[in-house]
């Protein structure tokens, strides 16, 4: 049995280890749920993308929540104390800034269920690049892929109207 977590105490030991690029740590990963601490700045330009749902809880200072709508690039701020439940297969971008932290549980993914990262072009906001990958440990997983992104310049720009997309 797992024992509770004095968050306050845990983010006052531990806020070293939420640092960029991907800034999350992983308080728990059971089998049903992981539970991730999340603090900020980020400097992210990529989509997460996952089939089950997402929920944010902003326990210090505000986010943005940037998303794809059915095609719209839309924009959900999550304020001190708030918390929001964000649908499957809904393209994301979390912005966190300077000092804040909030907390993401997310379900454990089905066996051949696929997270993906993508990069929307920064002129046309077509497709630019995007990777897939069976997700175990997002805070693992992620930096990779974002680091690949950011030192090939190929992956970055946009066969649509060829721009090149910024490194971070």
């Amino acid at each position: 049995m797992l024992m509770p977590v004095n968050f306050p105490k845990w983010i006052e030991e531990n806020s070293h280890l939420l640092k960029p690029p991907v800034n999350n740590f992983c308080l728990w990963n059971e089998a049903d749920f992981t539970v991730m601490a999340v603090g900020g700045p980020n400097k992210r330009t990529d989509y997460h993308i996952n089939e089950t749902e997402e929920w944010f809880y902003q326990y210090k200072g505000d986010m943005l929540l940037k998303i794809v709508d059915k095609g719209e690039f839309k924009d959900i701020a999550i304020k001190e104390g708030e918390m929001f439940l964000l649908p499957g297969n809904v393209p994301h971008n979390p912005v966190r800034f300077a000092d804040t932290v909030g907390i993401v549980l997310e379900r454990k993914r089905p066996e051949n269920s696929l997270d993906r990262l993508r990069w929307y072009c920064e002129q046309c906001k077509k497709i630019v690049y995007e990777e897939s990958f069976h997700c175990i440990d997002l805070g693992v997983q992620l930096k990779p892929v974002i680091e690949r992104f950011a030192n090939e310049v190929e992956l970055r720009t946009c066969k649509h109207c060829g721009h090149v997309n910024s490194a971070k």
